[in-house]
């Protein structure tokens, strides 16, 4: 099905020297530029495109990437009137928010989390700031243990950071999975370390099994790098370890347990030593 605000593939109908007319079959024809095409398109051919109304409500094609309806994005504000606010998403029409879908006025050149939907009286893009209405806090069929998620972040708490799984769902990546700097709105891949009881869900921006190997060859490269020794073990303290390492602490004993099976180190005194 062809939607506004989704791509879609659609048919060449009509070459001009300006614009491709494109068949958007129940919507009518949809223009794009002919200038975001080389010339060896041809009428017949179907081609990937984006759809949104211009200023003037004319269906309009873009092969430009940009956030889709149902997707989250954190985006700047660019303009701002009595109506609303105008977010800079990569067209040459802004996104518009309205003063009724922002959590907190908006300023400009400030840039905030919005998720992008389909107003049901004009059928324009529009996007909010009220994320809650949007973002569900439990769980769905769709997720599952250990997988793989796009996150964005959100919100830091006093336990960790709030994120945005997959335009969905909420979750929660405690501090100490964080070992590298998070900021607002900042997209990152993370994977689904627990679903709760209650439908909640805890996240890792690292997966165990996969994360061994190389955690482990990152100790060992330390080691080379520092004369075959590191005065770290399994008892140090955890802030020194993700200083040094940029892991935790479980993540730091589970590479040493990984490295002296492999008889790759030893430990001496308190320190770990590379074999030989």
């Amino acid at each position: 099905m062809i939607s506004i605000g989704k791509y879609s593939r659609l048919k060449i109908l009509e070459k001009t020297s300006n614009w491709l007319v494109l068949d958007a079959l129940e919507l009518g024809t949809a223009n794009i530029a002919s200038s975001e095409f080389c010339d060896t398109v041809s009428v017949g051919e179907s081609v990937e495109v984006f759809l949104y109304h211009n200023s003037k409500a004319e269906l309009i094609a873009t092969t430009k990437r940009v956030p889709t309806v149902g997707q989250v994005s954190y985006l700047r504000v660019k303009n701002i009137t009595g109506i609303g606010a105008f977010l800079d998403w990569g067209l040459d029409k802004d996104l518009f928010v309205p003063l009724a879908e922002q959590h907190r006025p908006f300023e400009i050149g400030k840039s905030y989390i919005v998720y992008l939907y389909l107003d049901k009286i004009n059928g324009r893009i529009t996007a909010s700031s009220k994320i809650n209405k949007f973002i569900k806090d439990y769980a769905g069929n769709d997720i599952t243990q250990n997988q793989e998620v796009d996150l964005i972040i959100a919100n830091s708490t006093d336990i960790g950071y709030k994120a945005i799984i997959n335009n969905s769902y909420w979750g929660i990546i405690y501090s100490s999975e964080v070992f590298k700097r998070l900021s607002f709105g900042q997209s990152v891949k993370g994977y689904i370390k627990n679903i709760r009881d209650d439908g909640r869900i805890d996240l890792s921006l690292q997966l165990v099994h996969k994360d061994l190997d190389r955690n482990a060859d990152l100790v060992e490269k330390y080691l080379v790098e520092h004369n075959g020794s590191a005065p770290f073990n399994d008892k140090s303290n955890p802030n020194d370890i993700a200083r040094e390492f940029g892991i935790s602490k479980a993540a730091f004993k589970r590479a040493i347990g990984t490295l002296l099976k492999r008889k790759k180190i030893v430990i001496r005194e308190g320190s770990i030593h590379l074999n030989g």
